[in-house]
């Protein structure tokens, strides 16, 4: 798979498979992979790690022209993961959420990537996660939209802010109230400012991703004038320059 330095690739699939399916991927995993696998006490989310786990080994591989099972993980401090003696000069950097059994990954080279996507729960209470979680300026504005307009930008505050973080490998360090991200519809797609380091907004750019009607997704990329593609399982990347993908 060829990955331009100007691009970055979004890859989208359901981690439902086929039993066949999971064993071949479950014979790429490390045995740490392995071990953590066997920890979960239900099946489904075993089933889910497992499919997860191996469809990026696929991916990374098909980008570094290494066999998946000799792919090498490393974490940040907060958990962030990374690729271990990485074969060439350009770096290639991924991240990867899942939600409700379809999962998300981002791939690019020599920038800092977070993706997040979300199940969107119609029995959500909203409003206490939003005066905890939100900054004063997205309470604000969440609370001037319309009743029928706050679920969705809900999520589409949520997404965008668990991007950002996953995109700094931050983790909780860095407190969900202390940036701003926009949230009404009918505002572009942005990071708006961040309390501790107002420079922080132009070095990343922030994007919507249509993923499904049930879902919410945002993809944070370092830098600007990136090309994001579109890509699942079965179909090759399709090529959209909008905020909304």
């Amino acid at each position: 798979m060829l990955l331009a330095d100007d691009e970055v690739h979004v890859w989208q699939t359901n981690l439902d498979t086929s039993a066949e399916e999971r064993q071949r991927l479950r014979q790429y995993l490390s045995l740490d992979e392995q071990v953590r696998a066997n920890r979960f006490l239900f099946e489904l989310p075993r089933q889910h790690f497992i499919v997860g786990r191996g469809l990026l080994r696929v991916i990374v591989g098909s980008y570094i022209n290494v066999e998946p099972s000799q792919i090498q993980f490393q974490y940040g401090a907060c958990g962030k993961p990374a690729l271990a003696n990485q074969p060439s000069k350009k770096e290639l950097r991924f991240n990867v959420s899942h939600s409700h059994g379809t999962i998300v990954y981002a791939f690019a080279f020599a920038r800092e990537l977070g993706i997040d996507i979300e199940w969107i729960n119609p029995k959500s209470e909203y409003e206490p996660i939003v005066r905890r979680f939100f900054s004063a300026q997205e309470y604000g504005d969440w609370l001037s939209l319309p009743i029928s307009q706050r679920e969705p930008a809900f999520f589409a505050c949520w997404t965008r802010k668990e991007s950002y973080i996953k995109a700094k490998g931050d983790g909780l360090t860095l407190p969900l109230d202390r940036f701003s991200v926009s949230l009404k519809p009918d505002e572009p797609t942005a990071l708006l400012n961040v309390h501790d380091d107002p420079t922080e907004v132009s070095r990343w750019s922030l994007y919507n991703l249509a993923v499904g009607k049930s879902y919410a997704a945002a993809l944070m990329v370092q830098g600007h004038g990136c090309t994001v593609k579109y890509c699942t399982t079965t179909s090759i990347c399709t090529v959209s320059s909008k905020q909304t993908l």
